[in-house]
């Protein structure tokens, strides 16, 4: 049983095996569900050259927008640039490649990349710049384009319970991307609020099989809001 034991006791263990120049997923929606802890170790390692995937980049001094100063990241694959204003600058700068995705788009291609589908037709951005190089197809009068799978040397993923094997419970919607990436990854390794002991989580609850996972980390979260909206009170 102890084989099947996923957890380690320390971030830089988790992070054990990141180079230079290496492609990381990272599982998240904004700032809801990142890995917060193991992209600080990547700051702190200092690894460069990274492709990262992952649908944003973050705000300017949290989440995967920490990497941006030093220049860790050398290309991002996103949806959006959203709360960033160092990702805006370097891209328009053109410091920083971007590959702008259609959201359903980029978690199709995470989902494919772990279910070892190479590639797949889809219609959306067809048409657009988005199509731009890519092989078009015509199926029942509609036009498709070939997006490419994705794989990562690394997935970085936050969940909210687990076992020690690795079996994973999301909760709400913080589990937005982190599905997707954990399946992506070639060492997935996933950070978690509580850890339970193996057969503690009904069958029917796990999202995610420890199959999946690498190496499993208890952390605690700062769970900071992107953008807090609130209601005035009426005078």
């Amino acid at each position: 049983m102890a084989g099947f034991d996923k957890v380690v006791s320390s971030y830089e263990e988790a992070m054990a095996g990141l180079e230079d120049d290496m492609t990381v997923i990272a599982g998240g929606f904004g700032l809801c569900g990142i890995p917060e802890n193991l992209i600080r170790e990547i700051q702190r390692k200092g690894t460069k050259g990274l492709t990262v995937v992952s649908n944003n980049c973050g705000v300017d001094d949290f989440g995967l927008g920490i990497l941006l100063p030093d220049r860790q990241i050398k290309k991002i694959i996103a949806s959006y640039v959203g709360e960033n204003a160092e990702f805006e600058r370097q891209m328009m700068n053109g410091e920083l490649e971007v590959e702008l995705t259609p959201q359903g788009t980029l978690a199709e291609k995470m989902r494919a990349g772990g279910a070892g589908i190479p590639a797949f037709f889809t219609a959306t951005g067809y048409g657009t710049p988005v199509a731009e190089g890519k092989e078009a197809r015509e199926f029942d009068g509609r036009h498709y384009i070939l997006e490419p799978a994705i794989k990562g040397d690394f997935a970085l993923v936050k969940a909210w319970k687990a076992d020690r094997y690795g079996n994973l419970v999301f909760r709400k919607t913080a589990r937005n991307f982190n599905p997707m990436a954990a399946t992506a990854g070639k060492i997935t390794v996933v950070e978690v609020e509580e850890i339970v002991e193996p057969g503690e989580l009904d069958p029917d609850h796990i999202h995610t099989p420890g199959i999946y996972v690498n190496r499993l980390i208890l952390g605690t979260f700062e769970k900071r809001i992107e953008q807090r909206t609130v209601r005035c009170d009426s005078e």
